[in-house]
């Protein structure tokens, strides 16, 4: 890897690590700290190696040199503190030998409780979802406004409120009791899911898909999987629902970066591998006694891996769809439910059905509503295609509405 994609690649993948450590150490009160100190590493090696050239380690060379800023900023604010205060700001590190501890171990554990902390219900999930992005994965300010189809100036104010509450809160960087995992670990996947979800239905720069997006919240899944404490059934079934639908990612998009719809999609190019792993967590996720809407959205996922049109795929997709709606109604899925009962009552049914949730603010509806209409009122099919068109918010979405305008 060149000099030119090596550092943009390190600080995606080290900044986060370093960030995260720093924060178990200081504190939540000192997120902006951590964050400066992993911002002023990476400016030292844009500063140095293109002189002095590549470290032979580049990533040992990082640590080393956060360590000694982190070391350098904790002796500056002591020798502050004691000289306007005379209090130690940071009671547990008035010693030279402080041990920053960048091993592994620690990156991990400082990632996980960083997690609980980013994830706490005083912030809102806006919040958790945009520090997650920032704090966990590296994302810079403008990345995530992109993300989250918002500006610079918003996430900014966004993020410094969050940190703020966390702040005033006074919410510890720690692993919560056994007592409390249940009802922190809920908050934590729903912000996993959704971080997933922005991703997957991207609208951001015309893009159908952002991976990026996708990747960090399998890998934060894959974090609570890798401890005993937090590895659960519920988080089991969310990783299960991620790796099926990553598996179709080659596919789910053409070369032009156009959508490609399920029923168009080149099965030559979904991922095996992902879609037997898949398989293998949702087993696993069995073992618990309770059924999540994670269990059931990953379960609709799974009957997606078969490329087959059978009855039998379709009504238990719609049997599926029947009970997540029973445990957490909501609009898109109910929706989602429609295409599955035009497969196994036929479209009038489903046309019934669908109306009856008059989504006309939705793009996907009315899209849906000329699928449904199409071949049996085409001009009804054509003006809810229409309507989709000047609903939709991105042009690949525009240009397969449009596509499908065409073959009436």
């Amino acid at each position: 890897m060149e000099q030119g994609e090596l550092i943009p690649h390190l600080f995606r993948t080290e900044s986060r690590k370093i960030t995260a450590v720093l924060c178990r150490l200081l504190g939540v009160e000192h997120i902006s700290l951590a964050e400066d100190i992993a911002g002023e590493t990476f400016l030292a090696a844009l500063e140095t190696w293109p002189y002095r050239g590549i470290p032979e380690n580049p990533t040992a060379w990082l640590y080393a040199v956060a360590k000694n800023k982190a070391k350098n900023h904790i002796h500056r604010s002591r020798i502050f503190s004691e000289k306007i205060s005379g209090e130690l700001r940071y009671q547990a590190l008035v010693s030279e030998d402080i041990d920053i501890d960048l091993s592994e171990k620690n990156i991990h554990d400082s990632q996980l409780e960083m997690l609980f902390v980013i994830c706490h219900p005083c912030i809102s999930t806006q919040s958790q979802i945009g520090l997650s992005l920032r704090i966990l994965c590296g994302f810079g300010i403008e990345e995530i406004a992109s993300a989250l189809l918002s500006s610079t100036e918003t996430i900014n104010k966004r993020l410094y409120r969050a940190k703020e509450k966390l702040r005033s809160e006074g919410i510890k960087v720690e692993f919560p009791p056994s007592s409390e995992i249940d009802k922190r670990l809920d908050a934590v996947l729903a912000t996993l899911y959704l971080l997933f979800s922005e991703g997957y239905y991207s609208e951001s720069k015309d893009q159908v898909l952002r991976e990026d997006l996708c990747h960090e919240a399998i890998r934060l899944t894959r974090l609570l999987t890798g401890n005993e404490m937090t590895n659960r059934p519920t988080v089991t079934a969310l990783l299960a629902l991620m790796c099926f639908h990553a598996s179709r990612f080659k596919a789910r998009q053409s070369d032009p970066g156009e959508m490609v719809l399920y029923q168009d999609q080149d099965e030559s190019l979904w991922d095996q591998a992902l879609i037997a792993e898949g398989a293998f967590l949702l087993h696993k996720a069995a073992r618990g006694e309770g059924v999540s809407k994670y269990h059931l959205e990953a379960s609709i996922a799974y009957w997606h891996t078969l490329k087959t049109d059978s009855t039998e795929k379709w009504e238990n997709i719609l049997q599926l769809f029947n009970l997540l709606l029973q445990m957490e109604y909501s609009p898109i899925a109910a929706l989602n439910r429609t295409y599955a009962l035009s497969k196994t009552a036929g479209k009038a049914a489903a046309i019934t059905e669908a109306e009856k949730l008059k989504l006309e603010a939705n793009h996907f509806y009315h899209t849906l509503l000329g699928e449904l209409y199409s071949g049996t009122d085409n001009t009804k099919a054509k003006d809810h295609y229409h309507k989709a068109m000047t609903l939709a918010r991105t042009q690949t979405d525009r240009q397969t509405i449009q596509r499908k305008l065409s073959s009436l």
